[in-house]
């Protein structure tokens, strides 16, 4: 073997042990920092509702998460305007327990303009609502589960 066929062999080694380096340090970066979250554009400003319809629409859309399966049956968590993030990770305001089938940062439930809706943040083993794996933008009623491996979480009022 020729000492310019050592070298491009020693090279093609070297390329391919930094590329695999690389590849590990992006997937701890993921674990460690999760996902990252996409603000959607601006659209039209929302318009003015008078306090009667303000009224009857707080009457008819959920107020709170309820955990129903797993180990973390009967967590109950307030929805806000400002989102609910569910996930492993510490800063998620629900923070589940299931190491295998949960994420760092698993799902973002937002309000919309008339319900709220679910994101699937990227996760590995993915979300399901009502029985359909979704991605974003899922539309979400009162009473609609949302599953998570073990974890079964539904919408109440």
């Amino acid at each position: 073997m020729g000492e310019l066929t050592l070298n491009l062999v020693r090279l093609g080694v070297i390329v391919l042990l930094w590329a695999f380096v690389f590849s590990v340090v992006g997937a701890l970066r993921g674990d460690l920092y999760g996902t990252r979250v996409l603000s959607r554009g601006a659209g039209p400003p929302p318009r003015r509702e008078s306090r009667g319809e303000r009224r009857e629409r707080k009457k008819q859309t959920p107020t709170h998460v309820v955990v129903t399966e797993g180990r973390l049956r009967g967590t109950s968590v307030p929805l806000h305007d400002a989102g609910l993030l569910v996930g492993r990770n510490p800063e998620c305001a629900l923070v589940l327990t299931d190491d295998y089938a949960a994420s760092g940062r698993h799902l973002r439930i937002y309000p919309g303009t008339d319900a709220w809706y679910v994101d699937d943040l990227g996760s590995t083993n993915g979300t399901l609502v009502d029985g359909q794996r979704i991605t974003t933008g899922a539309r979400l009623e009162p009473g609609s589960q949302i599953r998570i491996g073990q974890t079964v979480l539904e919408l109440r009022r």
